[in-house]
């Protein structure tokens, strides 16, 4: 019976135009009839590289009915598109939880994690920043706040774990943090932001030798990073790594002229940050391998 609807529907097709093609439909309806994937599974395994500390290989064990795979790291850097089999590099020690989620036809998706003990930080691109996920009062006390002209928040709040900076009238607030640079050595700098959306406003990244004094702007050195409404980011909602939402900003990785102490400065202003502000957590410095 299906083989005969089948032909049919070809011969209408052929004669008739897409008119009578549309009209065609299959005799039943439901799972298994090819628009769904079934049993679809995201197993998957992760191993250390041999020889190679911090890095590893996850590998999703299922590819059959697989179209592709989505891997969460478990560094705040959310779920993103990418290959079954991948080598990763967790450069700082601690607990990440890993997800998997596999994608099969017709939207069907099926996930598994895994948690990884990374037992010890990279000595060369091991996190620089202390305090940078903001949970506590203790994160708070290890960075600098100031303020460039008044009507500026940037406070933590710890219920989401993260720092958040609500500003208005074109004014800015900020933290710093001195950290001890290398002349000649790459480096990078990435945070996890989100905000519902700013209107006329910015939030920017900098480096400099130059300690921060409350009640001046900071804008010497250089602008790692930013999202900026003008340069055409930050306007509407986002959450993700700072490093892939940038749109203005000499970018990653960077170097300095000479070792010694530089200031990472956060700053974020404008004539309105949005009615969440613009908050953000994760915030690293590590050298590039």
């Amino acid at each position: 019976m299906k083989t005969k609807f089948i032909k049919l529907c070809s011969i209408a097709l052929a004669l008739s135009g897409i008119a009578l093609y549309q009209g065609c439909k299959p005799e039943t309806f439901g799972s298994g009839n090819g628009i769904t994937a079934s049993g679809l599974t995201a197993s998957f395994s992760i191993t250390p590289v041999a020889g190679k500390n911090n890095y590893y290989v996850l590998k999703a064990n299922e590819t059959s009915g697989v179209l592709g795979v989505k891997w969460d790291l478990g560094d705040g850097g959310g779920s993103n598109l990418s290959k079954a089999v991948d080598t990763v590099f967790y450069p700082d020690a601690g607990s990440y939880n890993v997800v998997l989620t596999a994608l099969g036809i017709g939207g069907a998706t099926a996930t598994s994690s895994q948690t990884l003990t990374v037992p010890n930080s990279d000595p060369n691109s091991g996190n620089l920043v202390l305090g940078g996920k903001f949970t506590s009062t203790a994160d708070d006390a290890k960075w600098i706040h100031f303020i460039v002209g008044p009507g500026n928040n940037m406070v933590i709040n710890t219920s989401k774990s993260v720092m958040t900076s609500n500003q208005t009238g074109y004014n800015a607030g900020a933290i710093a943090q001195a950290i001890t640079l290398t002349a000649g050595k790459k480096y990078a700098v990435d945070m996890v932001v989100s905000g519902s959306g700013m209107t006329d406003s910015w939030f920017e990244v900098w480096v400099d030798t130059k300690a921060p004094v409350n009640g001046q702007d900071y804008n010497t050195g250089q602008k790692i990073m930013s999202l900026n409404t003008w340069s055409g980011c930050g306007n509407s909602a986002f959450n993700g790594k700072l490093s892939a939402l940038n749109c203005a900003g000499n970018g990653n990785p960077f170097t300095v002229p000479t070792t010694g102490t530089y200031y990472l400065v956060i700053k974020n202003g404008g004539s309105n940050t949005g009615v969440t502000g613009v908050s953000f957590t994760n915030v690293t410095l590590r050298g590039v391998q």
